[in-house]
């Protein structure tokens, strides 16, 4: 069997193609006796063995991007997970995120599978991250949230580490700066819920139990127990409930009590907020 030669040129060409390294192009052309479409398939192939020998890596860097639409009435965030600094800052993958991020953004894709499956530049956004496993060596991870809404704004903190996206069941006069105030309140104050009824049970089991626990080591009588607890309930859900938190701009007023300021009637019906490392 004659082996195909395999010139710099075309192992240059594989490479502008497909962005992978000179001889991961050497080899994947000679593999595939100089046929261009098969050694994408060669690399590709590589790519998801990569991705599956480092399944066990934690990815826990990457790049988060909140957009909203040109009504504010659908807004998203996307998280595309690596698993070093380095890799997150660089521009070709922050690039890539926003690549996928504009097609969250257009498609309204219902959940992160049906994101996937949506093609980008001829294959499936799954396929695409696949390639760049391959290409940088690093597992990656994507995380997508929607909100549709009367009016939605979103707020993406300098560095492309924390965004959130928050929704409003009304315009207002001044929502736009409502808006963004409350969005920068989510990012900064980290809230659980929008108000205490919004809260799972399963935190609220959790909190209270700490809150009992704590209140036993103090030394104080079981019958007071129950009644202390709920008085460190209330404070949790002023602390980590975004309604019911003081608003970082004026403490003298909840968030809450801000929003109102601007129309009785406003109040935000949901958020999600994401930040790498927390």
């Amino acid at each position: 069997m004659s082996t195909v030669a395999i010139s710099a040129s075309d192992v240059n060409k594989l490479r502008q193609m497909t962005g992978a390294g000179m001889m991961d192009c050497k080899k994947a052309l000679t593999e595939a006796g100089g046929d261009f479409e098969a050694a994408i398939d060669f690399l590709r192939k590589k790519g998801q063995k990569v991705a599956g020998n480092r399944a066990d890596r934690d990815a826990n860097e990457g790049v988060v991007i909140a957009k909203v639409n040109a009504d504010n009435t659908r807004a998203t965030l996307v998280v595309l997970h690596c698993e070093t600094d380095f890799v997150a800052k660089n521009q070709d993958f922050i690039n890539f995120t926003t690549a996928i991020s504009d097609i969250a953004l257009n498609q309204a894709p219902a959940s992160v599978e049906a994101l996937l499956d949506i093609s980008l530049d001829g294959l499936p956004i799954r396929d695409r991250i696949t390639e760049q496993v391959g290409k940088i060596g690093e597992k990656m991870e994507l995380r997508y949230e929607q909100l549709n809404a009367p009016y939605v704004v979103a707020y993406n903190h300098p560095g492309n580490r924390l965004a959130t996206i928050v929704a409003f069941n009304k315009v207002a006069q001044g929502i736009e700066a409502v808006g963004k105030d409350v969005s920068m309140q989510a990012a900064a104050m980290a809230p659980v819920a929008v108000d205490k009824d919004d809260v799972d049970t399963r935190t609220l089991e959790r909190e209270l139990e700490i809150a009992r626990e704590q209140i036993r080591a103090e030394g104080k009588p079981e019958e007071m127990v129950e009644k202390i607890a709920a008085g460190k309930l209330n404070k949790f859900y002023k602390d980590s409930t975004l309604l019911n938190q003081e608003f970082i701009k004026d403490g003298k007023l909840t968030v809450r009590q801000y929003i109102q300021s601007a129309d009785k009637e406003l109040t935000v019906t949901n958020f999600k907020r994401f930040a790498l490392g927390a």
